[in-house]
């Protein structure tokens, strides 16, 4: 958020470097800490022991980083950026609020979406309100998928096909999808986590999350049109589906590395 930016800067300016202590300085520590000298205090150990929880063994490091030179105008500026924040937090909060009412009716739907490596409930809820639960405007997931600009771009040309880009499409839903797809790269024993490292590796990892963002489209599409739960492949469907291309493979890279492979019956 800008206003917490703002907050960082301003207290560099006075020569204090919360930052380097206080992961988020407007935490419950940072902001009594801020709120102290909102109010004027000024005494470094005084507000090093606003500390709570993990921080408390740091104290000491934490009145070095407070020993600044905060004056009465740091103070005012401080308290407009701090209301600017709370009226922010309020304003987020009510829209939260209303999108939790929106989404009653739609429970069901959220629940399923959920059960989709990187997809939480913000995710879904994006889900729901940009493509809706009725897919019966959808002809099939793949024109779900063209409609929203998740998935490989044409360009042929005089026989040729070449590399584009994906096109523009519904910025909210692509980038909600694309953060779920990097969420679900970092799952070890799912699908999703399975198919962006085996593209990764050949394709880079910004062409792998669009291949994983697009397949939780299509998972979403059937989700929500047939109304079942999502069963996950598992890690190892790949190695499944491929066994007899990986004997191959396992079997020719052990011979490059020059062990005996004569005797090892190598299936198709």
């Amino acid at each position: 958020m800008a206003a917490v930016n703002r907050v960082h800067k301003l207290l560099e300016s006075a020569n204090i470097k919360l930052g380097n202590v206080v992961t988020d300085v407007m935490g419950v520590s940072g902001r009594a800490m801020l709120n102290a000298l909102v109010a004027g205090e000024r005494d470094p150990e005084t507000l090093a022991r606003f500390a709570r929880g993990c921080l408390v063994p740091r104290v000491k490091a934490l009145a070095e980083t407070l020993r600044g030179t905060f004056t009465e105008h740091h103070g005012f500026l401080l308290r407009q950026i701090l209301t600017q924040t709370d009226q922010l937090t309020a304003l987020i909060a009510g829209c939260d609020a209303r999108i939790v009412a929106l989404m009653m009716d739609h429970e069901d739907a959220l629940r399923r979406l959920q059960a989709i490596p990187g997809v939480g409930r913000r995710s879904a809820e994006v889900l729901i309100s940009e493509i809706g639960v009725d897919m019966s405007r959808f002809t099939s997931a793949a024109q779900l998928a063209s409609w929203a600009r998740i998935c490989p771009g044409t360009h042929q040309s005089a026989g040729k096909r070449r590399s584009t880009s994906t096109g523009v499409g519904n910025n909210w839903l692509r980038t909600t999808l694309l953060e779920s797809a990097w969420a679900a790269s970092h799952t070890r024993k799912s699908y999703l986590g399975a198919q962006y490292r085996r593209i990764a590796k050949r394709r880079g990892p910004k062409r792998a999350a669009i291949a994983v963002a697009h397949s939780i489209l299509i998972i979403a599409f059937y989700l929500l049109r047939d109304q079942r739960e999502y069963q996950d492949l598992g890690r190892e469907y790949f190695d499944r589906v491929n066994v007899g291309k990986l004997r191959r493979y396992y079997a020719r890279r052990l011979a490059e590395l020059g062990c005996d492979v004569s005797r090892l019956a190598i299936s198709a």
